[in-house]
């Protein structure tokens, strides 16, 4: 009997549950057929003595300190979220406003509404029109906010403001750049409480190593190290992944729940 051919769409959902999940590392460098009968492996060609291994490429951390400064310096003149705004367009020194990025996406929403919503990062609609979720994860976004009671309370940024060159998550550097802008939003904002939507935003703002099946649904706590500024913070799943997965809409669906609950009881 000839087994079916794997079904791609099932095995691109599989991958992407495990990347919303945290799992970011393989344990085989290829595909491993296991129904084949075992066979000794062949030992490793030998390295030419005198001959080092090939070092990793790893972002150059003084680069890196000298753009989160710079940023930190930025952010902290901007006034209000205009001017913050306009200081992240000229900010070129992230290294993703040079991957082909056609332009920063800042924010779109109520900035008074008490509702901070954090995502990953920009793309490709997003790119193109400037605002952060305006694609398809987006209108479930807004779809979802408005049953919650939500959608005018929103005000949604990205943990980076450049999208990802093949829409990946962003890197821990390209993030650590961008947070001094994230971070005086949050000030500026002072919100009721935040949202992270997926496992990069979760890092980014609760500092969590944990997947985010793990975090989702356990209030947090985002509080700056300087000046009197704290909130709760929920963290849930990213939207593009419901698109996916549409029966973890439920889980979502009740964050959000608990969240609305939340800000009432602030009010």
């Amino acid at each position: 009997m000839i087994a079916p051919a794997p079904d791609p769409r099932a095995a691109e959902a599989l991958l992407a549950f495990w990347a919303e999940a945290g799992v970011e590392a393989c344990y085989e460098e290829g595909p491993v057929d296991r129904l084949r009968p075992m066979v000794p492996a062949a030992p490793p060609p030998r390295r030419p003595t005198g001959v080092a291994p090939a070092a990793r490429v790893t972002p150059d951390a003084a680069a890196v300190s000298d753009a989160v400064a710079e940023a930190r310096r930025l952010a902290r003149a901007a006034p209000d979220l205009e001017a913050l705004q306009a200081a992240i367009a000229a900010f070129d020194l992230c290294p993703l406003s040079k991957m082909g990025a056609r332009q920063a996406v800042f924010s779109r929403g109520s900035p008074a509404g008490g509702l901070l919503i954090v995502g990953e990062g920009p793309g490709a609609e997003e790119d193109a029109r400037g605002q952060p979720f305006v694609g398809a994860a987006g209108r479930l976004l807004d779809r979802m906010l408005e049953a919650a009671g939500l959608a005018e309370r929103a005000f949604i940024t990205n943990s980076v403001y450049w999208r990802p060159p093949g829409n990946r998550t962003p890197t821990v550097e390209e993030q650590a750049v961008c947070a001094p802008f994230l971070e005086r939003t949050f000030e500026l904002l002072r919100p009721r409480a935040v949202l992270t939507l997926g496992a990069a935003a979760a890092r980014q703002v609760l500092k969590a190593d944990e997947g985010i099946t793990r975090l989702r649904g356990r209030w947090g706590e985002w509080r700056l190290a300087e000046g009197d500024v704290a909130a709760p913070v929920m963290p849930t799943l990213h939207p593009a992944f419901l698109l996916r997965q549409p029966q973890a809409k439920r889980e979502v669906w009740a964050d959000l729940l608990d969240l609305a609950a939340r800000l009432e009881a602030a009010d």
